[in-house]
């Protein structure tokens, strides 16, 4: 039994509780057979139907339409508990021809990886130079193309912890379908977030191909890499608990302080 528990809260409209109940046993797997042992962090998942309330103990995963549902249902930055959330775009990604089930692994696993979105690794080049990189277990490897079935879902390829390693050693496995051969490489459709501290432009967008990000790929409201650049001090609970209906006029239209509940240590 993990110390972490997970919600896997199904609130889209475009899927049905039977889809998305079918797909945990597949995520608890790769979560507990593959990622555990690489990164030494556990967790167990509960699938919660819509109009059902989750445990406030729980971190939740929340199946979304899109960013903006989410933001009209009242799903924010972190629980209505001051808990991690990841949230998982279903109508998007069908729109722009992604797979579901693979955004689904993605953000189960960057958020396990990095539940406050707090986390870089900086590459000092040379003694006046730097880059921050978001510790984000899942973007350099992010492709449909890349990922694995377990029982017929297709989930994410991830990266094991030597990719954040600047420096080079042969025979070192930098992600789980060894896919990747050396550290900080990004494979075709992959991304990482980065902060030139010399530039001191903010975070931007690295992409495999190095080429202009496509406005689809821009951070959706309340995506990781869109509350990355968001001071903590300005992040919101969540109002209401899942399975609550929105209350017409009831959205807010301003941001607001947010407590920010600290996560326990074993959970990096």
């Amino acid at each position: 039994m993990a110390n972490i528990k997970i919600s896997v809260i199904n609130s889209s409209t475009v899927l049905s509780n039977d889809e998305v109940k079918a797909v945990v046993p597949a995520l608890q797997e790769q979560v507990s057979r593959d990622f555990a042992p690489a990164w030494g962090i556990d967790a167990d998942l509960i699938f919660v139907a819509k109009g059902r309330k989750p445990s406030k103990t729980t971190w939740w995963l929340i199946i979304l339409d899109n960013s903006d549902q989410a933001g009209a249902l009242g799903y924010h930055d972190v629980t209505s508990e001051g808990l991690p959330i990841g949230k998982v775009f279903a109508g998007s990604d069908m729109q722009y021809g992604y797979n579901w089930t693979v955004t689904a692994s993605h953000e189960l696993l960057e958020m396990l990886g990095d539940p406050e979105i707090n986390l870089t690794v900086f590459v000092q080049e040379t003694d006046s130079t730097g880059i921050l990189y978001a510790y984000e277990t899942a973007d350099a490897c992010e492709a449909d193309e890349y990922g694995y079935k377990i029982d017929g879902v297709l989930v994410s390829d991830f990266v094991f912890p030597a990719w954040f390693d600047a420096t080079y050693k042969k025979g070192t496995q930098y992600d789980f379908r060894k896919k990747i051969k050396r550290p900080l490489h990004l494979l075709k459709g992959g991304y990482i977030g980065i902060f030139d501290v010399t530039a001191g432009g903010g975070w931007q967008q690295k992409t495999a191909e190095n080429l202009p990000v496509a406005y689809s790929a821009r951070p959706h409201v309340g995506s990781r890499r869109e509350r990355r650049r968001i001071p903590k001090d300005q992040w919101l609970k969540s109002r209401l608990n899942a399975g609550e209906r929105h209350k017409p006029g009831s959205h807010p239209n301003v941001r607001a302080l947010a407590f920010v509940h600290s996560i326990p240590s074993d959970s990096r």
